[in-house]
């Protein structure tokens, strides 16, 4: 976003990203929206260019550690991604048993019509909140955040026990459910 003080300069260097859904409303709280999520960082590792170092998806915002490849734009791909997935969740709360779904379409559309941003709902916030790594940003206190992040919640205690993590892949099992790139 133009005037993003957390704007993406060097389109393939190494970012710390944190992408929020609107009013840090909790949309990740059942299995089919995560698995949204998963997928398409999958999709973006296979077909456009990712690389992601660490991951958290939390219930309201997505936590990366991630560039793009040579010939790849980092926020092409988080842009992608974020219309791609907004579409999906969308989709997925019209037509799955959600109790939520008058309230959270609601939100949605008033967000879209209140930015002018996105066509009838709008899910994520528009900035990425990218940290460049390097310099004093660190990528292994980048990365042990992300992991910690489920742990200061209270849901795990151990931070690779967390599913939707790239802790496990840190902890020489590589079975996480997002292709990453341990360092």
């Amino acid at each position: 976003m133009a005037g993003d003080k957390y704007s993406i300069g060097d389109q393939n260097g190494v970012y710390y990203t944190t992408s929020t859904i609107i009013s840090w409303i909790d949309v990740f709280t059942r299995i089919s929206y995560k698995e949204i999520i998963t997928k398409s960082l999958n999709y973006c590792i296979e077909n456009k260019g990712l690389e992601i170092y660490a991951w958290v998806l939390m219930p309201n915002h997505l936590h990366l550690v991630c560039r793009a490849k040579e010939g790849f734009q980092l926020s092409e791909i988080l842009r992608d991604f974020k219309k791609f997935t907004s579409k999906q969740i969308v989709e997925e709360i019209k037509t799955s048993n959600e109790s939520r779904a008058e309230w959270l379409l609601d939100k949605f559309a008033y967000e879209a019509k209140k930015t002018g941003r996105a066509e009838n709902y709008k899910v994520w916030q528009d900035a990425n909140h990218a940290i460049e790594i390097g310099g004093f940003i660190n990528i292994e206190e980048k990365i042990n955040y992300i992991h910690q992040n489920p742990v200061k919640a209270g849901w795990v205690y151990k931070a690779e026990d967390y599913m939707y993590s790239s802790a496990i892949d840190y902890c020489g099992n590589s079975i996480g459910l997002v292709k990453v790139i341990v360092i």
